[in-house]
């Protein structure tokens, strides 16, 4: 269930309103001469950028998970304040309160142009650094719940899900640009109601870390 909360949370910072706007633009970024290049060099360098920001994101979640096994004699005080964070992320969301470190979009300045796959990846771990306050709330929510693994291999792996639903349909977009121009509209046009269901469902994530139900859970099926 970590997994799949995690890899949910990846799923929905992709429509996040600073990420989703610019996929055709990365996607065009990607191609190196906008329409007369191949689509498969698109689709190449955006594995490359997905891969990029995945291991960043990795390198987080082992951290996260390091930093948390030192805490595990306060297992209880740990779920209770990285689950009441996760609250205050879904608050944030709804726009119930402001907190400005998450509701930044600015963006990372490089002069890295992805004309190659190897590029792709530097550009990738490198922009992954511009976005986390653009991801903050989902990502910031996947991190605290990789602080209450008590091994390291946990936390990378939860981060790696959350990794996959964030870089999936970004490379499904590489594909079918032209053909989700309509879904991308649709997401855009009704951006309040999706953020207030992505806002509950943070909250909702953090009362059942609060509860330590995850850490049951984990506990369970290992």
């Amino acid at each position: 269930m970590n997994y799949l909360v995690t890899f949910l949370e990846g799923l929905i910072s992709f429509i996040s309103p600073c990420i989703l706007p610019l996929i055709p633009v990365y996607v065009m970024y990607f191609a190196g001469n906008g329409i007369e290049s191949k689509k498969s060099k698109a689709i190449l360098n955006a594995v490359g950028f997905v891969l990029g920001f995945t291991i960043f994101f990795i390198l987080l979640g082992v951290f996260a998970s390091a930093v948390g096994s030192f805490l595990i004699e306060y297992k209880t005080a740990l779920n209770i304040v990285t689950g009441a964070i996760v609250v205050l992320f879904g608050l944030n969301y709804i726009g119930l309160i402001k907190i400005s470190a998450l509701n930044s979009n600015s963006k990372l300045k490089t002069e890295i142009k992805p004309n190659n796959f190897l590029k792709s990846i530097l550009f990738g771990a490198v922009f992954s650094i511009g976005w986390t306050p653009c991801t903050g709330a989902f990502l910031g929510s996947a991190l605290m719940m990789a602080s209450q693994q008590s091994k390291w291999f946990e936390g990378m792996t939860l981060l790696l899900a959350y990794s996959l639903g964030l870089g999936i349909p970004f490379i499904i977009s590489a594909v079918l640009i032209d053909s989700l121009k309509n879904a991308f509209n649709f997401i855009k046009r009704y951006y309040r109601a999706i953020n207030i269901v992505c806002g509950l469902f943070l909250i909702f994530v953090g009362i059942l870390m609060m509860a330590g139900i995850f850490s049951k859970i984990a506990l369970f099926l290992n």
